[in-house]
């Protein structure tokens, strides 16, 4: 995400934003903004999500550095839509740290998992390492697309029509989100990624399955958002963690 023009980030008023900040408690203890990663520390769990890239729109500096951390999470989570998309990160990252819990527990299958044969019938919003030799028939739509994938303006056709959609936790961090579960009722959908919440309360939404990262080793994956770890160093001090709609 770089353009320089504010986006369109209506979608964050939808009622899938409400019902995953509500009923959240807890403190902050630490809110780090790394170059990759967001993440919120809470007392019984730690959350994640993208950091916006610099030049995309509503990125101006924060206005209360410093602030952050010590507030409740019920409060960072209401700043989901913030005009200041540094705050919207924080809002989700201090949800997922009260719904991505120490404890939590389900399926350790990583998302992709669930994509059966060579996902001719999948859509994946998003492109991410490896996706062409783990899913090669996937159709893989991108804001700016590289060789082999398609434009956002395709999500009109490709989604009414896809068996599976698979969504990056990125796609909530502008308000996109909602709109592609509309255009896909039909299709079995997974949030996937290190900012996927892993709370129930979005199965009413349309997701089926919630893919994500429950963090093992706080201090050290602390280290690795500060010096801008990618997902792979995530991973080495989190694990993987499936939650599924019931009868889906």
């Amino acid at each position: 995400m770089n353009d320089q023009t504010l986006l369109d980030r209506t979608g964050l008023a939808h009622a899938l934003y409400r019902d995953l900040a509500a009923d959240v408690t807890g403190r902050a203890q630490r809110v780090i903004v790394g170059l990759n990663w967001t993440l919120v520390i809470g007392p019984d769990g730690a959350g994640l999500s993208h950091t916006p890239a610099r030049g995309t729109g509503g990125c101006f500096s924060l206005p209360d550095p410093g602030g952050y951390a010590g507030q409740d999470l019920a409060s960072l989570a209401a700043m989901i839509d913030s005009e200041n998309v540094f705050e919207t990160a924080i809002a989700i990252a201090a949800a997922n740290a009260f719904h991505n819990r120490y404890g939590l527990t389900g399926s350790r299958e990583n998302g992709l998992d669930l994509i059966p044969d060579s996902g001719s019938d999948t859509v994946i919003i998003g492109r991410f390492p490896g996706i062409d030799q783990r899913i090669p028939d996937a159709r893989v739509i991108e804001r700016e697309p590289g060789p082999n994938d398609y434009p956002e303006s395709a999500t009109e056709t490709l989604l009414p029509a896809c068996r599976y959609l698979i969504a990056t936790a990125s796609t909530m961090l502008d308000g996109a989100l909602p709109r592609l579960l509309a255009l896909a009722p039909q299709a079995y959908t997974i949030l996937l990624g290190p900012g996927t919440p892993l709370a129930p309360t979005l199965f009413h939404h349309g997701i089926d399955a919630l893919s994500g990262l429950v963090v093992d080793d706080v201090d050290a994956l602390s280290q690795a958002v500060i010096e801008g770890g990618a997902v792979r160093a995530l991973k080495r001090h989190a694990h993987n963690l499936s939650l599924f709609k019931p009868g889906a």
